[in-house]
């Protein structure tokens, strides 16, 4: 008794429907051109290895400021000003296509414009290594219109104890 296999011809696969609920269709634009940001960043990094300084991290953060619109340009200026001024130490590094300070190669704080995802305003966010906690519930992310000196003063002592 002989039996014969049939193979089914390969296909593509169809595109991810949306869900209906909530028309989820996968990563948008922005998400993907994010992630293609990142994923430079770190082949960037990796060609510079050792000889990577903090001199081009500060360069890479200043070309991408420059390379904003003009109300994300000048909030992130004051942002870039206001870090490098109250912690010093940090690294300044760009983090999916934005503005970024490290410390021992951490994120502690971020910039991300108004622009980057068509959101109504920038942010200025906190990641995990920040030193932030207070309690059982803490800010770590807050939206950025304009920046007054009590505002430059506030984002002073939180980056100051974000990155002690």
């Amino acid at each position: 008794m002989t039996t014969t296999k049939t193979t089914a011809k390969r296909t593509a696969k169809p595109a991810a429907k949306a869900d209906a609920s909530t028309g989820y269709d996968g990563f948008t634009a922005d998400e993907r051109a994010a992630m293609k940001d990142h994923a430079q960043e770190l082949k960037s990094a990796k060609r510079r290895g050792a000889k990577a300084s903090e001199a081009d991290g500060e360069n890479d953060v200043l070309t991408k400021i420059a390379e904003m619109d003009d109300a994300d340009r000048t909030l992130a200026q004051q942002v870039h000003n206001v870090v490098r001024a109250a912690a010093p130490h940090l690294t300044p590094k760009l983090w999916y296509g934005m503005p970024a300070y490290a410390r021992d190669g951490k994120i502690v704080c971020f910039f991300q414009s108004a622009a980057k995802f068509k959101a109504r305003y920038a942010t200025l966010g906190f990641n995990d290594p920040a030193n932030l906690d207070d309690g059982a519930m803490w800010p770590t992310a807050f939206a950025l219109t304009t920046l007054s000196a009590a505002d430059e003063q506030r984002i002073a002592d939180l980056v100051a104890r974000a990155a002690a």
